[in-house]
């Protein structure tokens, strides 16, 4: 816990509350900007911050101020009004045990904002002031850079999602000039954050399945059920239909291959998707009859239209007039019905209330799970039983929807890794272990920023030539509790929120 200490926001009067009522003015109809947090003055802070350290320095006896507690840090918001332009003063009590054995004492100070390198510090300059200030012959140097990878990749028609960031943080010593490339024996970590949803990406048509899988999920909740709008030129009914009479020819013998233009080809989602994933997120050969319906269904628009599409697939599995196969271990409500139908024998299915609505999802459900193992174990990236937790029958409807959200969040991060970053099997494998093992133990979080080790050199074709979102560099001396540090940081934002900034890039 720490104490941030800001100037108070002031209310207007009641009295002028009242005037301004009284002015009918188009501009009272607009909103009201927050302002942010406002800093105090630069000397009222110093006041302040010696107060805090005089009440937590135990040979203040004169004060009789009895025992000491020690207290949290304090930071202060500054205005900048000083030659130094401070934003930030720190007071940190060190303890040991109970007692208070020092304070440290922080400063930071900003300029800008500015388009131009000439006006930044020289490295040298910094190690000597150090020095001068603390006392210290030797210091050491490490650097830090971060940049923004998705811009840096990002090319027409590919993944660029306005809510998503990919961002590397590199990490090295020995820091030899100011702003400095790092070298490619850096420490380096990709931050991703990727919100599935954009319709660029090559996995959009599969997460446009899953917002209707969520759908249903939402419907079985609270009784209403948000139905898609017809996209195909062919109603579910239809296609229902055509699909039925296709599987009682095959029954007869008078089916053919190859006729209506090769309808018996699946339409599954993904056959749509880019050119350039299809080599890795290829479509699944092995459909049974419960998936291929629910790429028929998928597209239902209506409850009423839900009912007639079961009605035709029920009625036709009672008389017999076609015999589908389905995937052994299937526990759907469709899936017991065409197992019975085998038997010449099915059990009466009412199709009233959620019930279609629950068997339809069941399926959908069923179909996905395996769409994502498919991709996971097809691209060698993780094993059934690592994924075992995803694809869990053994817990409710909701919960399984709940965890193909988060099996369709990591084929986004993998997806992305590798169409846009272009990145290889050996990055690819450990980064999917990261994101099992979060989602294994934490729940659904799309703006969760994956932090995934990677090689410097993996990454240098894109930041060789760009500049940093931050650079910084720390200067330190002594050791452990004695260690002090000069930190002199560069950075596209403002690095504190009350101060203003332009987004200037360097030049």
């Amino acid at each position: 816990m720490i104490y941030i200490l800001q100037k108070a926001v002031s209310r207007p009067s009641e009295e002028s509350d009242s005037m301004e009522e009284s002015k009918a003015d188009a501009s009272e109809l607009l909103p009201k900007e927050n302002p942010g947090p406002l800093p105090l003055s630069v000397r009222r802070a110093k006041q302040l911050i010696s107060l805090f350290t005089m009440v937590q320095n135990p040979n203040m006896t004169h004060l009789k101020l009895g025992e000491v507690v020690v207290l949290p840090p304090l930071w202060i918001r500054c205005d900048g009004s000083d030659p130094e332009h401070t934003y930030w003063l720190g007071a940190e009590p060190l303890k040991a045990g109970n007692k208070i054995v020092g304070i440290n004492l922080y400063m930071v100070t900003c300029d800008g904002p500015t388009a131009y390198k000439t006006c930044f510090a020289n490295l040298e300059e910094l190690k000597m002031q150090h020095k001068i200030m603390h006392h210290s012959s030797v210091v050491t140097t490490k650097g830090f850079a971060q940049y923004e990878l998705l811009r840096a990749a990002a090319i027409e028609d590919t993944i660029v999602e306005p809510e998503s960031s990919i961002y590397v943080d590199i990490t090295w010593n020995t820091v030899d000039k100011i702003l400095e490339t790092p070298p490619l024996i850096s420490a380096a970590t990709l931050n991703i954050a990727l919100e599935p949803g954009d319709p660029r990406s090559p996995v959009y048509q599969l997460y446009r399945e899953l917002q209707f899988l969520l759908a249903l999920a939402e419907g079985l909740k609270t009784g209403v059920t948000k139905w898609p709008e017809p996209l195909e030129p062919e109603s579910a009914v239809e296609l229902v239909q055509e699909f039925v009479a296709d599987l009682k020819k095959k029954l007869d013998g008078s089916w053919v291959s190859g006729n209506r233009n090769g309808m018996e080809k699946i339409r599954c989602d993904t056959e749509a998707v880019d050119s350039s994933i299809k080599s890795i997120f290829s479509e699944r050969g092995d459909l049974d009859f419960a998936e291929q319906l629910w790429c028929k269904m998928k597209c239902v628009s209506s409850y009423q239209e839900l009912i007639e599409c079961f009605t035709l697939i029920l009625e036709s599995l009672e008389h017999g007039e076609i015999q589908p196969w389905i995937h052994h271990g299937s526990s759907s409500l469709l899936s017991k019905l065409i197992q019975q139908s085998y038997h010449g024998k099915m059990e009466a299915v009412s199709l009233t209330g959620i019930t279609p609505i629950q068997m339809l999802l069941e399926i959908g459900l069923d179909k996905m799970k395996k769409d994502y193992v498919n991709f996971f174990i097809g691209q060698e990236l993780a094993t059934l039983t690592s994924l075992d937790y995803f694809i869990s029958t053994s817990v409710d409807l909701q919960e399984q929807v709940h965890r193909v959200q988060k099996l369709h969040h990591m084929l986004e991060i993998m997806v992305s890794c590798t169409v846009l970053l272009q990145f290889k099997h050996e990055s690819l494998f450990p980064w999917t272990q990261i994101c099992i093992k979060y989602y294994r133990e934490n729940p659904l979080d799309e703006k969760h920023v994956f932090q995934l080790p990677v090689s410097s050199a993996l990454v240098k074709k894109f930041y060789q030539d760009s500049h940093p979102e931050v650079w910084k560099v720390d200067i330190s001396s002594g050791h452990g509790p004695k260690e002090v540090k000069t930190t002199w940081q560069v950075s596209t934002n403002p690095p504190v929120e009350h101060m203003m900034s332009n987004n200037t890039e360097l030049k």
